[in-house]
């Protein structure tokens, strides 16, 4: 008998998926070892930023009260008595009339108080003559600028990316404290699937969402076990699933969730004891994406439709990942854009389709990325992001405001209004 599923909104299932989330725990790292890793703890300022007043440009060094009333037709000289490269410091302090050809990022010397750029200057055999004068602080990187000793920068949950590496250099942070990455298990199902290496033969296909799920795992820096396929026989894949949850911290299985009679994964569900978190959803494609719960290990059960699997894993499995990372913003971008073609089906579910977003001369413009039947591959290969369309609506034309989820965003968002 075709049991009969009752379909629950996106917001609802990602609220579920997220709340049985686990976290893994901490470890430390050298900072060389730690970009695309989750901060467990907050980077406080050692030191103030700069540590001493500088200076922000090339020129020189001067009392602004020696510049006074300088002018076109009056104008200020200035004696150099010395040269400040970045990292030395000056001899003395500068006196009356005197100043240092001063380097980027050098120490300012004792009594000045004010950078000169080397074009505002003309320069002579003993110094320099300038025709404006300069107020007291002008052209000067004060210390403490930037960040003074004891501010908390960033949070704990935040993705470290290079900006977060040279925050972490430098304040000394040789060693940081990170969260734990999970390994993933991978496992495609259906006897109708060959290797990618195979040739074609009538009724099957290539697995190609093995391989595509293992790279969005890579993408987020995260190990896999893959448990290769299995054709639909219940005993074999039940035991592939029982070994592949007790080897990795979650699993991540493709195809074996819908209503047919070789569909697997709900009987193997109940044999295990896991809890199905839900086995439907208000959404295109994926309707069909499953998860479930053992002890504190998830089950995602993905369409076997490429572009289905691919959108699943985006909007469920990703988040839930770095969520077990620690990560306090796991969920990708949103931003709205003005759709670059007409999109005419109606949607009764909330629809997500494959695009690709650019920059033009009337702002961001995202353009469906082609075929978008959930089994579609050629779409996910040209799309950099994902247009939602709202449940209820009946189509779309080309210039209206569409919502957009940027795909591979170093940054997130704490949470989504789906």
């Amino acid at each position: 008998m075709v049991e009969i599923r009752k379909p629950i909104q996106m917001a609802e299932a990602v609220e579920r998926v997220m709340s049985h989330v686990h976290k893994l725990g901490t470890e430390m790292l050298l900072l060389e070892d730690t970009y695309g890793r989750v901060l467990a703890e907050p980077i406080i300022a050692k030191h103030d930023v700069p540590p001493f007043d500088r200076s922000p440009y090339d020129g020189f060094a001067i009392r602004a009260a020696d510049s006074a009333g300088a002018s076109g037709d009056a104008r200020k000289s200035f004696q150099v008595i010395g040269e400040i490269g970045a990292g030395h410091v000056a001899d003395r302090s500068i006196e009356e009339g005197e100043s240092y050809r001063i380097m980027t990022g050098a120490l300012i010397p004792e009594q000045a108080d004010a950078v000169v750029m080397l074009e505002q200057t003309v320069e002579n055999e003993k110094g320099f003559t300038l025709r404006k004068p300069f107020e007291a602080g002008e052209n000067i990187s004060r210390q403490g600028e930037d960040a003074k000793k004891g501010e908390r920068l960033v949070e704990a949950g935040t993705v470290i990316h290079p900006g977060t590496i040279a925050l972490l250099a430098t304040f000394g942070y040789s060693q940081v404290r990170v969260a734990k990455r999970p390994i993933a298990g991978v496992l495609s199902t259906g006897t109708e699937l060959l290797d990618v290496a195979d040739g074609l033969v009538p009724g099957k296909i290539r697995n190609s969402n093995g391989p595509m799920i293992r790279a969005q795992l890579t993408r987020m820096g995260v190990e896999s076990k893959s448990y290769g396929m299995m054709e639909d026989d219940l005993d074999a894949c039940t035991e592939i699933v029982e070994r592949a949850l007790q080897e990795t911290d979650f699993l991540i299985t493709t195809g074996g969730v819908s209503v047919g009679d070789y569909d697997y994964l709900p009987a193997i569900y109940e044999r295990l004891g896991a809890e199905v978190l839900f086995n439907k959803v208000a959404m295109r494609p994926g309707s069909v994406t499953t998860v479930a719960v053992l002890g504190e290990k998830l089950l995602f059960g993905l369409s076997g439709n490429p572009s289905a699997c691919f959108t699943g894993f985006e909007l469920f499995t990703r988040p839930a990942i770095l969520s077990m990372m620690g990560c306090t913003a796991p969920f990708m971008p949103r931003i709205q854009a003005k759709l670059g073609d007409d999109f005419k089906k109606a949607n009764p579910f909330t629809r997500f389709v494959r695009a690709s977003w650019s920059m033009t001369s009337e702002g961001i413009v995202a353009t469906p990325a082609g075929f978008n039947k959930s089994s579609a591959v050629s779409s996910i290969a040209r799309g950099n992001c994902i247009i939602v369309l709202p449940s209820g609506t009946r189509g779309f034309e080309k210039g209206m405001t569409v919502d957009v989820l940027l795909l591979g965003a170093e940054q997130g968002v704490e949470r989504w209004e789906l």
